[in-house]
């Protein structure tokens, strides 16, 4: 069969790698992608929100599955105009996929059904949110509605910092018009997990767990970013963590989503807080984290076309999704600057190290091939991702790999996975 996979970051290299592995695929496809996923597919130079585009390529090369990597594009409706030519589709449709596109929504949705987040208010006036918050406890929570490559999330300590975290979203549009609407909610303390999952519309099956660590510098300090590196699984999603999410969250908003008349097929992404009082959701995504995907999927062990033609037809109940029984590290290797200003172009040397490496992966996010060779094109440039038996193995294998890859300008975290040691 002939795949079709939009996007062009790590997480569609990941993406296009477990592809890669199925027996049933013949020939795959990635538009726009980048240098890394063009070893395994044809990249076409069609953007991601270029929806008529993307339908008529998918007509005429007669493409039998289209998977949908990005939030954009679901955001937006690509599924929505793909299914309505007769192609099959992975990933949620518009009315779906506002499950991750407004905050508010997901909130209200928390509510109404009684499942497990932090306390919030939602805003759509600055002064109404900056009289909110004079009577705020503090630290606080602000949230662009919208989709903002991850970074819309700002954690301020003091009145002063709210009152400017304000005005950075809703008057000066820092985010755009993410930031049209706001939610403020309490901040929550305790050990953040990611757990991804497949959902068909009834059934959801939950992959592995992972960690992912925002904040640019080592030590947790520094602006939010993309992801600079996750691991998984992680050591705090216990037994007892997942038999509560499983019935407080997991399956009840799987529910909701159909109860709404807004049936949710694809990958729901679980941003939980593990606190004191139990997990809370703090956010949802509707699709792969990226780069929770990059220690994820590597430690599949079913076929994903096997999978994702399951939540398309609702079979998922006939799924039994397995794991290996090791761990996985990625670090992300980055363009010193990001995530504010950088410059692009440096090649990369190193990268044939990983050709046959077993064990050991390195996932484009932001490549570009030239006739000098693969240069930088991005803020996070690669994510290299290794395996090993125990955690603790598979963060040394990582760091070590990370020392492989050489380009101006490299700049990464020494700490990812480093909450493992003191597990």
């Amino acid at each position: 069969m002939k795949v079709l996979i939009v996007g062009s970051g790590g997480r569609e290299h990941a993406i296009a790698a477990s592809v890669a592995k199925s027996p049933r695929v013949d020939k795959i496809y990635c538009a726009p992608g980048n240098a890394g996923i063009g070893q395994l597919a044809e990249c076409v130079p069609i953007g991601a929100m270029e929806f008529d585009r993307l339908t008529a390529f998918a007509k005429e090369k007669e493409i039998d599955l289209t998977i949908v990597g990005m939030d954009d594009p679901l955001v937006g409706g690509l599924v929505d105009v793909m299914e309505a030519e007769g192609l099959r589709v992975f990933g949620p449709r518009k009315n779906a996929a506002i499950l991750e596109g407004s905050k508010a929504f997901s909130k209200d949705l928390m509510k109404k059904y009684h499942i497990p987040t932090a306390a919030y208010e939602n805003f759509d006036d600055a002064e109404e949110a900056l009289k909110y918050l004079e009577t705020a406890r503090f630290p606080i929570v602000l949230k662009a509605d919208g989709l903002a490559l991850g970074k819309g999330v700002l954690i301020c300590n003091t009145l002063e910092e709210a009152k400017e975290g304000v005005r950075s979203i809703m008057t000066d549009k820092k985010f755009g018009s993410a930031g049209n609407r706001m939610v403020i909610e309490e901040f929550l303390t305790g050990r953040e997990v990611s757990v991804l999952s497949f959902v068909d519309g009834k059934t959801i099956r939950i992959m592995t767990s992972a960690q992912d660590h925002k904040r640019a510098m080592d030590g947790d300090q520094g602006l939010n970013t993309g992801g600079m590196g996750t691991f998984s699984p992680s050591p705090f999603y216990t037994p007892q963590v997942d038999a509560f999410c499983q019935k407080y969250i997991y399956q009840p908003t799987v529910d909701a989503m159909a109860s709404e008349g807004r049936p949710f097929q694809g990958v729901i992404f679980f941003g939980l807080m593990l606190t004191a009082e139990g997990p809370r959701v703090l956010e949802y995504n509707a699709r792969f984290g990226d780069p929770e995907a990059q220690v994820v999927l590597p430690r599949m062990k079913n076929d994903i076309i096997d999978v994702c033609e399951a939540c398309i037809d609702g079979t998922l109940d006939q799924i039994d999704l397995q794991f290996e029984d090791n761990a996985a590290v990625c670090v992300v290797l980055a363009s010193s600057g990001y995530p504010v200003s950088y410059e692009k172009g440096y090649v990369i040397e190193g990268l044939d190290r990983f050709d046959g490496a077993d064990g050991y992966y390195c996932f484009h996010a932001g490549t570009k091939q030239t006739e000098k060779g693969i240069v930088t094109n991005g803020g996070r440039v690669l994510g290299v991702t290794a395996k090993g038996k125990t955690l603790k193995e598979a963060r040394a294998n990582a760091y070590a790999a990370a020392e492989w890859v050489h380009f101006g300008n490299k700049y990464m975290r020494h700490d990812i996975g480093k909450a493992i040691d003191e597990a």
